[in-house]
């Protein structure tokens, strides 16, 4: 276990130290609110694991597949944003999906679902494809079907290791999810007093490629799962950002940014990113969009008739960057061969892609 990055046990995070702004040494959160239309989140961006859940990983886990298992290249673009654009607040997830995803819906009992994902895994067999829908807020396998989990096989094992993912949650994971709406309920009733636009954004990258037992990330996923050139941009809506034909009988879906938004988002961030093919920005595909722009389009339905009367628009959206994109091709032909290690972050790459960041939305706005 060694060579994984972990969390030293015990440590808790605190709000503070998971929400960023321009300025904190001359602006209280208060004013980071009132000078902000955005809050960004990024549910997905943990890579090292607390320490406590490393009797519970597989021998076989290394960094490039802990560090596989993540959105870890969105964590340091938003923190550099939140640096140089005073008009959002960032929250970033400092726990690994692993602990539990905050993009899924929380699990009525944690313990039963796991155990269902655990049978299920059992099931297929190692490395074999598993459907975990429905109970994959803890995977024990990654999206290549790696077991990143030592399942214990008796009944005590099973809950000394679902009471550890719990207590784990309760030190940053769930810091994380109060502090995400808290914020949220402030800028809402911020905008509630004084109008204006507030949009939530829901952060994430994914990879065209997925991994291989000797750790190259150079396996092409299906056609239909791939993200286009530069990023996806979903509301639950259709390829305009309209609301989607649903079957007869299916609960109502409607989007959760108003689609003519969701169009004038993706030719901003055309422009922000100075993409060449249209393409490159895609509504709606391969992803719809999960939990976090879910549960705030319900969130800010609710309200729709208090904030249409303060002159508030709401809204909320999910962007999912190519990682190639955002790791650039050195760094991306480093991952497809074999190996056990992480890349390391290109500084400014970093810096350019957190402008181009502010490019798109300062374009929107305008």
């Amino acid at each position: 276990m060694s060579e994984l990055d972990l969390i030293p046990a015990g440590t808790v995070f605190t709000p503070e130290q998971i929400t960023h702004y321009a300025e904190p040494e001359a602006r209280s959160l208060e004013d980071a609110i009132r000078d902000a239309d955005l809050l960004v989140s990024t549910p997905h961006s943990g890579a090292a694991i607390p320490e406590e859940l490393a009797e519970f990983l597989s021998p076989e886990l290394t960094r490039r597949l802990q560090y596989d298992f993540s959105d870890v290249a969105t964590a340091a673009v938003v923190r550099r944003w939140a640096e140089i654009d005073p008009r959002i607040v960032a929250v970033v997830n400092p726990h690994p999906r692993l602990v539990r995803d905050p993009n899924r819906a929380k699990p009525a009992d944690v313990r039963a679902d796991l155990a269902a994902a655990i049978e299920r895994v059992r099931d297929a067999g190692p490395w074999q494809p598993v459907d975990l829908a429905g109970v994959d807020a803890i995977r024990p396998v990654t999206f290549s079907f790696f077991p990143i989990l030592e399942i214990p096989r008796s009944a005590d094992g099973l809950a000394r290791l679902v009471d550890a993912f719990a207590a784990a949650a309760a030190q940053g994971l769930e810091v994380y999810e109060r502090t995400r709406d808290a914020l949220t309920e402030r800028f809402v009733a911020h905008g509630l007093a004084h109008g204006g636009v507030f949009t939530r954004l829901s952060f994430h990258d994914t990879m065209n490629t997925t991994t291989t037992r000797d750790g190259a990330v150079n396996v092409a996923r299906a056609e239909a799962d791939r993200l286009p050139a530069v990023v996806a941009l979903s509301n639950r809506g259709d390829a305009r950002g309209e609301a989607r034909a649903l079957p007869e009988g299916a609960a109502a879906d409607p989007p959760t940014l108003d689609p003519a938004a969701l169009r004038a988002l993706a030719e901003a961030h055309r422009a922000g990113f100075a993409v060449e093919d249209p393409a490159a920005v895609a509504l709606n595909r391969p992803y719809l969009g999960s939990q976090e722009i879910l549960a705030d389009g319900r969130r800010f339905r609710a309200i729709a008739g208090e904030a249409g009367a303060a002159g508030l628009r709401l809204g909320a959206v999910q962007a999912e960057f190519l990682r190639e994109y955002l790791l650039g091709p050195a760094a991306t032909a480093e991952l497809h061969e074999p190996g056990t290690e992480w890349v390391s972050e290109d500084p400014a790459r970093v810096d350019a892609l957190a402008h181009a960041c502010r490019r798109a939305w300062d374009a929107v706005r305008d």
